[in-house]
């Protein structure tokens, strides 16, 4: 393998691209990660500015700039778009326990109110014979007036114009049917039934997709007549636009299509007989609607889980965390005595794997209660106790979190300690990309995120009495080695970058830490947001907290920069043109941070970014083993599911050895040939034969002999003295790099070692 230097990279994968060449083709198409900066038993060889490494290899610096760039900035996006072309192995997001991907609706009749009791309350109005409209708008068969119109076959006038012959036609007189149309798309007929909205808003709260599946008309002024919120739908399929209508199957294929799931994945709600028949015979469950209510219970008893009582940002309480409403109930009624009243009612916060979090109404009260897990795969963290106590004084502090009321630690009430606190109603942003936002906006939220992260860290430990919630200087150190072990606790196959990892960064740790509160999991979608101002209310998901390094905090909430915009549960930022969205870079968010605290970014930053991947990882690892335990509902798995987590974190742990091989360069590139040993750690070679050097590791050396190879300081001066050697080594390397990956590889090829000599000294 062949090293080369480059300058360092602070701020991932846009700030230099460069294309691979084909040794980097040969380790993408054979699978294998990019080479790394740390240490292994096994030989070396130096030779200039450039190390030859056997299997086992002693190397802490990786490959040429060229080919570390590319693998750098494409390959975990690589891999990802793998992901990606294969929609089957990725998420289709469903209800960990129902057997249903999708629920389709038909508009009218379904969502809106039926039009066929206003034909007969206008037909009466009108002294027009009953049932005159009905029977001119289904006659004709495939070739009457409506389905003409509903495929876009006839404009407004025309159908009128039809529409009135058919019922002159039939009744013998003229009928007004302009006036018919518009009592039609009259006030009371464009307003959603409310049982259904909040159905379907449950529907998607349990990871459901929904549809539209509509025989919609154009109005006269050529736009659609689809009087819903089309955000709280995935797919919408209307006729005219399409050419084809129901019953025609092909109509429902294609929205079967868009929605990528299979018919006995569906279910269908219409009024028409002959629409439900023809998505019945397509392998879809169908639900006729005739009365609204019998509809909805039906519909209610297919999915498995209640469609009334929806709240932003919760689904219904899955049955393995079931908490006994009984006993919290007494619990209650002790804690607010006189002003307990009314029922219970309960829902769960879909996200936050390392406690259970619920929503409780409880009279006139909204309250969370937020409960430890019985046994959990992940890092127990601090207990709710702890975490009670600690936002109760950053409350105190001025710094906005919630509300905490009571701290329960008696385990015979729910089996493990719980807090309850109030319920902050806001807006919590899930899409880093704030795409609902103007660009002004944007940046205002980004500003404000940064002033509350600044705000916690400033916290006065000694005035808000949490001097003594942690170890003071080592944060960093326990929490590599807490994740290390969770990691390994919960570890199904190996992965690559994980175990370069967990050797690389116990010989990177920062010399000194600063110590504040440490919020542990900052992020965009732990913050809840004042609905018409960038003000952060509260500040949630404080199971990590603990006194510890505050930079770590930051690393944490620039990890969406370099997420892919379809990752969970926030959608990242890597492909996104920032400049464009408003939103700050990376480099300007830190800086706007550091402004806040009266502090430079470290120089080290690119660790701080490999811990962070890397700890993101050992808990994806944790989520993926727990689905396949079954505590866990692929659903419910972190927003990740499944098989799919694992994915995610091979994919996470690759990012996090880029910001590795990133430090790793800023470290070599910050050697002075006039001060070569002023490192905590070096490899250096003695002097022998090419390729049949040892090297050793140790902390802070004394004196040791100067290798016959001069040190560089620069990696830039690298390139005008190694590009010949560079092509010859490199077109060696291509023709035997199959050789290379092979189990023999320990042993140099002949070709090697008759090829490749020492620079002259």
């Amino acid at each position: 393998m062949l090293h080369k230097g480059a300058g360092p990279l602070p701020f991932g994968h846009n700030a230099a691209i460069a294309f691979p060449p084909p040794l980097l083709l040969h380790l993408t198409t054979q699978g294998l990660p990019c080479p790394f900066p740390f240490s292994q038993r096994g030989s070396t060889a130096i030779c200039g500015p450039y190390t030859l490494c056997s299997q086992r290899v002693s190397h802490r610096f990786p490959f040429s700039p060229s080919m570390y760039l590319s693998s750098a900035a494409c390959a975990p996006f690589l891999r990802w778009a793998g992901i990606l072309q294969s929609p089957r192995l990725w998420l289709r997001r469903r209800s960990g326990w129902s057997p249903y991907g999708a629920v389709i609706f038909d508009v009218s009749g379904v969502l809106l109110p039926s039009p066929q009791q206003t034909a007969v309350d206008w037909e009466a109005q009108s002294c027009i014979p009953a049932g005159t409209v009905q029977q001119a708008l289904l006659s004709g068969g495939e070739s009457s007036p409506s389905l003409k119109y509903a495929r876009g076959e006839l404009t407004t006038v025309e159908f009128l114009q039809e529409l009135g012959q058919q019922c002159f036609d039939i009744a013998n007189i003229c009928v007004p049917v302009n006036s018919f149309l518009t009592n039609l798309i009259r006030n009371e007929m464009i307003k959603q039934l409310p049982i259904m909205a909040e159905a379907i808003q449950c529907i998607r709260a349990e990871g459901l997709k929904t549809a539209l599946l509509s025989n919609s008309f154009q109005l006269p002024n050529g736009e659609s007549f689809l009087p819903l919120d089309q955000k709280h739908f995935d797919v919408i399929v209307e006729a005219y636009r399409e050419g084809k209508c129901k019953p025609d199957p092909r109509i429902y294929k294609l929205c079967l299509e868009r929605l990528d799931v299979q018919p006995q994945e569906s279910i269908f709600l219409d009024s028409s007989s002959q629409s439900l028949k023809a998505a019945a015979q397509l392998g879809i469950k169908t639900v006729k609607v005739d009365d609204i209510e019998v509809a909805f219970k039906e519909l209610e008893t297919y999915l498995g889980f209640p469609l009334q009582g929806f709240v932003p940002y919760t689904r219904s309480v899955r049955p393995t965390t079931e908490i006994p409403k009984d006993r919290l109930q007494k619990y209650l009624e002790n804690v607010f005595s006189d002003q307990a009243t009314g029922l219970l009612v309960l829902r769960q916060f879909g996200c936050g794997q390392s406690a259970q979090t619920y929503f409780v109404k409880f009279g006139d009260r909204s309250l969370v209660l937020k409960k430890e897990l019985p046994d959990s795969l992940l890092p127990s963290g601090p207990a709710v106790g702890r975490e009670y106590r600690v936002l109760k004084a950053l409350s105190e502090a001025g710094v906005p979190v919630p509300t905490v009321l009571a701290l329960c630690e008696d385990r015979s009430i729910l089996g493990t300690p719980f807090y309850l606190m109030e319920h902050c109603a806001g807006h919590v942003y899930r899409d880093a990309s704030l795409p609902t936002l103007l660009p002004s906006q944007r940046r205002a939220v980004y500003a404000a995120m940064s002033e509350v992260l600044s705000k916690i860290h400033s916290t006065d430990l000694r005035a808000a009495k949490l001097e003594d919630s942690g170890d003071h200087g080592n944060y960093i150190q326990q929490q590599v080695d807490t994740w290390t072990k969770q990691y390994r606790a919960t570890e199904t196959r190996v992965i690559p970058a994980m175990e370069r990892l967990i050797e690389w960064l116990p010989l990177h740790f920062p010399e000194s830490q600063k110590t504040a509160v440490v919020h542990g999991d900052f992020r965009l979608d732990n913050l809840v947001f004042h609905p018409k101002r960038p003000e952060v209310l509260a500040v949630l998901g404080w199971k990590f907290s603990i006194l510890g390094d505050p930079i770590s905090d930051l690393a944490n909430n620039c990890m969406a920069y370099f997420l892919p915009p379809q990752f969970n549960p926030v959608k990242g930022l890597a492909k996104y043109d920032l400049r464009h969205l408003g939103v700050p870079t990376a480099e300007e968010y830190c800086q706007e941070y550091c402004g806040h605290m009266g502090m430079e970014l470290p120089e080290n930053w690119n660790f701080y970014m490999a811990f962070a991947f890397f700890r993101l990882a050992a808990m994806l690892q944790g989520l993926h083993k727990r689905s396949l335990a079954g505590e866990e509902p692929s659903h419910t798995a972190g927003e990740q599911g499944g098989k799919s987590c694992l994915e995610h974190a091979e994919f996470v742990a690759d990012l996090a050895w880029d910001f590795a091989i990133k430090e790793g360069f800023r470290v070599f590139d910050s050697l002075s040939i006039a001060k070569p040993f002023a490192r905590h750690y070096s490899t250096w070679a003695r002097q022998g034969p090419f390729l049949s050097r040892s090297y050793s590791t140790w902390t802070r050396p004394g004196t040791v002999p100067v290798p016959e190879v001069p040190l560089i300081a620069s990696f830039s001066s690298l390139l005008g003295m190694a590009q010949g050697l560079y092509c010859k080594l490199a077109r060696i390397l291509d023709v035997q790099w199959s050789f290379l990956i092979s189990q023999p590889r320990c042993t140099p090829h002949p070709v090697l070692e008759k090829k490749v000599r020492p620079l002259p000294s």
